[in-house]
Formats: C-alpha cells, sequence, structure tokens
C-alpha cells in the first residue's frame, strides 16, 4: 500500500506497539499503540513507565504510524480487527489520531482507552473516528478516585455523560470497573454501575485488579 507524507508536522511519543492481539482490545486481530504521558498516577498502574520520559520508545508521525502498523493489514481486514490506541492517555494526542484516522484503510476498526480525564474537545475531536471506547473509570466515588489515582475526578463524569447522550453511544461505550484491592469493595463497584446505567451506559467489564 502506498503512505502519504507528513502533511501537518504533528507527532508524538509512543512507549511502544504491540501487535497480534486478539480478544483484548475489541473485535478481531488489533494492534495495540501505546502514547507516553498520563494525567493521573494509579497505584497499581501497569504502564507506570508512560510518565518518564526517558522509556520514551520513538516519535512518531502520524504517517510514519501507518507504516508501522500496515504490516498486519490483512489481518485486520480478515478478523474486523484494526487499531487500539492506549498508553498513557491517547486522548491527549487527539489531533495525531485524527489525523491517523484519515489516513488508514478505512476498514480498520478503532478502539480507544481512556480514562477520559481530559478537556471535552478532545473526546468530541475523535467522536467520528473511534468505534469503541474502552473506558477504565476506576471507581465514581471521589475519595476513592483521588486515593488510588492521585487527582479528582474532574471532568471524567461530566465527559462520560456527554458521550451517551450522542446518538448510538451505548453501543460504542463499554465501562470497565475494577475491584481495587485496598480501595474498593464490591459494594463500590454496585454503586459505580447503578450511577452509570442510569446514565445510559450498557456494557460493562467487571474484573479484579492483577497487583504488578
Amino acid at each position: 500500500m502506498s503512505f502519504p507524507t507528513n502533511l501537518d508536522g504533528l507527532e508524538a511519543p509512543l512507549i511502544g506497539i504491540r501487535r497480534h492481539r486478539l480478544g483484548s482490545d475489541g473485535q478481531g486481530v488489533t494492534t495495540l499503540v501505546g502514547f507516553h504521558g498520563c494525567p493521573l498516577h494509579c497505584r497499581y498502574c501497569f504502564n507506570a513507565h508512560c510518565h518518564d520520559a526517558a522509556r520514551v520508545w520513538r516519535r512518531v508521525t502520524p504517517e510514519q504510524l501507518l507504516q508501522l502498523v500496515a504490516a498486519d493489514n490483512l489481518y485486520f481486514l480478515a478478523t474486523g480487527g484494526g487499531i487500539a490506541f492506549g498508553g498513557g492517555e491517547p486522548l491527549l494526542y487527539s489531533k495525531f489520531i485524527e489525523r491517523f484516522c484519515t489516513i488508514k484503510v478505512p476498514q480498520w476498526h478503532i478502539t480507544l482507552e481512556t480514562s477520559l480525564h481530559v478537556a471535552r474537545e478532545h473526546v468530541e475531536r475523535l467522536l467520528p473516528h473511534v468505534d469503541l471506547f474502552f473506558v477504565d473509570i476506576k471507581d465514581t466515588n471521589p475519595d476513592i478516585y483521588h486515593r488510588y489515582t492521585q487527582s479528582g475526578m474532574g471532568p471524567v463524569l461530566d465527559n462520560l455523560r456527554w458521550l451517551m447522550l450522542q446518538d448510538g453511544m451505548a453501543d460504542r461505550v463499554l465501562v470497565r470497573l475494577p475491584h481495587i484491592p485496598d480501595y474498593n469493595a464490591q459494594d463500590d463497584v454496585d454503586r459505580s454501575r447503578s450511577m452509570l446505567q442510569d446514565m445510559g451506559v450498557r456494557q460493562f467489564d467487571e474484573f479484579n485488579y492483577r497487583i504488578p
């Protein structure tokens, strides 16, 4: 396949690319693209190195990223898979992802793993391009959230409410509800689920954190 040249000077720091993932990032075979940087400092973060500038794997333009992931085009097309953006917090690079989505193979499925702890404009920018949002909500109790992430909830719930008001989002949003050792209990998870259902969320992934 032919690749466009860099037209807008966008560049993003990555912590890595993981190929040939199946069943963990939405449908089909996916490639996970991890971005450096995150507004949260979660106690059991699996990618804590996303805060370490020395751990940036490489910096790429959207066009360079397309070249890196296009090797698996046949897998994506055959299985309905595509690209999963994670991190770190991929929404911090919404302009980069928007540009990538305008030049990728149209059939590729786009998944975005996010805390939604970003300004609304980033969510709005990518709404037309993302097929499935994996929202890592942590917990809807502000005290639990703060103790675990070392940050206030800020725009998280407002962004989720806005998402759920958009047409068809019940099929495009999956909220992760973790059981976090030493931070929340089943009653907390149940309260979060009830609150989120009232917002219109219908898809959940309830699971136990494995302590790294």
